[in-house]
Formats: structure tokens, sequence, C-alpha cells
């Protein structure tokens, strides 16, 4: 089934470089909402981009929508996507009081019991439309507080407001809200030139940028605000990656990278990683990013731009150390060439025919995804059935995510680029531990698209 997701956004500069990525992977979910709302960053009266700044890439999106078509039947009408986008909370950073067409749209949604799938609230910018939608639920339907929270999974990027801690940590926090707040975003935001590795790092600059999403693939994708240079750069000149017409920012995208079906199983467990990142438990609901240092305590409150991690180590430590912070960004760096091609496929969508454009390939197992086996069991992998829409040629790659793991150490593939391969379960590995194999299926199409399945093999 489809994840459902609700978007809460503040309208910055990035958000609306996710949005034009977002709204070409509507067909991966239900969307439930696309809702204004503020930040500390952002609100009215301050740096607004304005009430209605998603209408233009919706208006953009209705124009590319009949072709989408052709690709996917499951994209969203335009209509219905322009119904539930949506005020929520605009007046003030952190305004929760007022009553909002996006909070109580958020109360309708989380109060329909038609539908149990769990509903994905992701805060672009802060949760402070989402905490007024929990306390109209809190005051006027204090019953239902429980049932709402099982299907609610909250996805922040940064804390950017203090709605959070102030209101719905104390007043839901019983509950067990599954809560991912990242800080590893990062990675695909405005110092994006600073941290992203060399083998990916053309994925982001100005001729890949032209050559796949600016020029040439529609109304939709040509309103991709690129990098602009000037006030907007913090190292240009000549040689630096970040050049007018490069990528720009997409801080808030790894919300949404997070919740599509690309085979990872991420959703299972924000420990899985997945495009969106990876997280680890760190108190009660909340997972937060694994930092580098085994001594590392993390802040009792915000993590936000002032308390994060990797945020504190580009303002104050940077350029040195560049291994921890390699360490740290690795999680949503390692899947960066993979997340750009499957955007440059869909911005392909809005202007190509099916037989012309590429398309992501299916990875099908001969056996089950969970596993058991004793330490000394040779264990079988086999993805013979995966095929291609389009009849590409497919190549495998099996590997160990050894940070999703909870055994320890390191496992032999045997031949880890065959589609029938095995391995034996480490004689040291203990009963109960898991140990995370992953089947990577790239196509040969233009341009090259990969898709996963995720084998969790649990030690007896």
């Amino acid at each position: 089934m489809k994840p459902r997701v609700i978007v809460t956004s503040d309208g910055e500069i990035d958000d609306e470089c996710s949005l034009v990525r977002f709204l070409l992977y509507t067909n991966e979910w239900d969307v439930e909402g696309i809702i204004t709302s503020s930040s500390q960053y952002h609100w009215q009266g301050h740096r607004w981009a304005g009430n209605d700044w998603a209408v233009p890439y919706l208006d953009a999106y209705e124009k590319v929508y009949p072709n989408l078509l052709e690709h996917d039947k499951d994209y969203p009408s335009p209509d219905y996507l322009k119904s539930v986008t949506l005020l929520g909370n605009v007046a003030n950073e952190g305004e929760m009081d007022s009553i909002t067409p996006g909070s109580q749209h958020i109360v309708n949604v989380l109060l329909d019991e038609s539908d149990d799938r769990p509903v994905w609230v992701q805060a672009w910018g802060g949760s402070n439309t989402i905490a007024r939608a929990l306390k109209t639920i809190e005051e006027d339907y204090p019953d239902k507080m429980e049932i709402v929270a099982n299907k609610l999974r909250l996805f922040l990027i940064w804390e950017q407001d203090s709605t959070y801690q102030s209101y719905i940590r104390p007043h839901w926090g019983k509950y067990n809200i599954p809560t991912i707040i990242s800080d590893q975003f990062w990675a695909i935001a405005y110092q994006w030139d600073k941290v992203m590795p060399e083998d990916k790092i053309d994925y982001f600059k100005v001729d890949w940028m032209k050559t796949n999403i600016l020029e040439g693939h529609g109304p939709l994708c040509s309103l991709y605000q690129a990098y602009q240079g000037g006030n907007d750069n913090e190292g240009w000149g000549a040689g630096n990656p970040k050049q007018k017409g490069s990528f720009r920012s997409e801080g808030d995208s790894p919300a949404f990278l997070h919740t599509i079906p690309t085979g990872l199983r991420n959703m299972e467990s924000p420990v899985f990683g997945g495009w969106g990142g990876r997280y680890v438990h760190v108190r009660e609901n909340t997972w937060l990013d694994p930092v580098p240092f085994d001594d590392y305590e993390y802040p009792e409150g915000r993590w936000y731009t002032k308390s994060a991690w990797g945020r504190n180590y580009m303002r104050s430590v940077y350029p040195e150390n560049q291994d921890q912070m390699n360490v740290y960004f690795k999680p949503m760096t390692r899947w960066a060439d993979a997340i750009q091609n499957d955007f440059a496929a869909r911005a392909d969508w809005c202007v190509k025919s099916f037989k012309d454009a590429n398309h992501q390939p299916v990875v099908q197992l001969n056996h089950k995804v969970d596993l058991v086996a004793y330490p000394g069991d040779d264990v079988r992998l086999n993805a013979e059935g995966s095929y291609d829409p389009d009849d590409d040629k497919l190549y495998c790659k099996w590997w160990q995510y050894e940070e999703a793991d909870t055994y320890e150490g390191i496992v032999k593939i045997d031949q880890p680029e065959s589609f029938n391969t095995n391995f034996t379960i480490p004689a040291d590995a203990n009963q109960g531990e898991t140990i995370h194999i992953i089947c990577e299926v790239r196509d040969n199409g233009t341009p090259n698209l990969t898709r996963y399945k995720r084998v969790i093999i649990t030690v007896k």
C-alpha cells in the first residue's frame, strides 16, 4: 500500500526546489496535504514567500500532468493537489494559537478512522501547524489521541521552532509517536559543495543540472530555482563546484525521500537507512543523526541549527577533520547519484513518451526478505526474477549495510555482482543479531536507475 504523506513547509527557496522534486514523486504516495507553515526563518512579513507560494508550481504540474500519466496512471490530478494545498499557521514563528485551514485539514486526516495506514507528517519548516492540529485533537477529541498517535509518524527537518519541545513532546510524548529529526539534510542543503564526495559531486554541478533538469524538461522543471551566485554563495570562485546554474539546496527533500518505496525498507525503522538518511534511537520516541563519537552526548532539548552536530561542524570546524564529516553525512551522500538520476528520469517523464524515457528496474527475490540462520550456515541469495520495464540490461550488486547491522563483523559475499550468490554466517555471530544485505539492481538506461531489496538475516 502507498505511504500517506502530509507536507508542511515555510516556503523557503530550498523548499521550492524540494517541491519540484516532490511533485514528480506524487505517484508514489497518497498525498494528504501540502500545508504552508512558518519557521524561525520565515513567517508573514519576515522573508515571506507569500501565502500562495506553491500555486505556480501546481499550475506547472498541471501542464505536465498529461505527459506524467503516460508513465504512471497513479499521478494525482492537479485539481486534487490544489484542493489539499492550504494555509496553516504563518502569523509568526511558532504561532500555534489559531485554528487555520491547514491545521484543521491535518486534524481531519488524522481523525479519519476509515484508513488506518500510517500518516507521515513532514515539517520542512517549523512544527507549529502540526502542533496546532494536535492541540485541537487534544482539546476537542481527547478520547481519540491514542488512535491518532498510533498512525502518526513525524519527520522534522531540524526543529525550526520551539513547538515540538514546548507542546508536542510534553503533551503527546506518552504515546511514543515515532519522530525523526534530521540534521543530515545539510548534505544536500546550501553547503553541498563542501559535503558531497568527489565521486558524487558531478551530479550537482551546472552541466548536469542544465542537461537533466533545467533545460528542455517542461514548465515544472523550468521553475526549479537553480543556484544564483552572489550573496547566495559561501565559496564563489573559479574551480568551485557551486556556480550559477548548479544545484542550489534541497534541505527538505530527505523528509519525503524517506517515504519513497525503493525497496530499502527504511520506513520499518529509522536505523535501517535509506534515501532520506539513517538515524539512531536517542530517547523516548526520538531518532536523531548518528554522531561519529562513542562518547557524544545529545542535547536534551531542540536538535536544530544551534545544537545539531553537523551544522555546528560546518560552522566552526570545517575544513578540519573531514573524515568525521564524511562519516556523519554518509547515510545521505551514499545514495546521491541514484537519487539524482532518479530525479532526472522523472524530469524526462514531463516531456518524453514512455518508450523514449527510462523507468526503474523491478527487483524480485526468489526467497523471503526476512531469513533466519545459524552460525556456519550458508545463506543463498537470489534475485534472478528481477526485470526492467524498458528491457534494459540489469546489473546486480549485493552488499552488507554494516551500519544497520547489530552484528558487528563483516561478512564475505561470494560473487557479489551475480544475481545468484551466497555467504556464510560467521562463527562469532550471536543469537538475535541481525545482518542486513542490500540487493542493488541498476539498469543501463539513460539515466541509470537503481532499486533495491533489503534482506535481513537474524542469527539463531
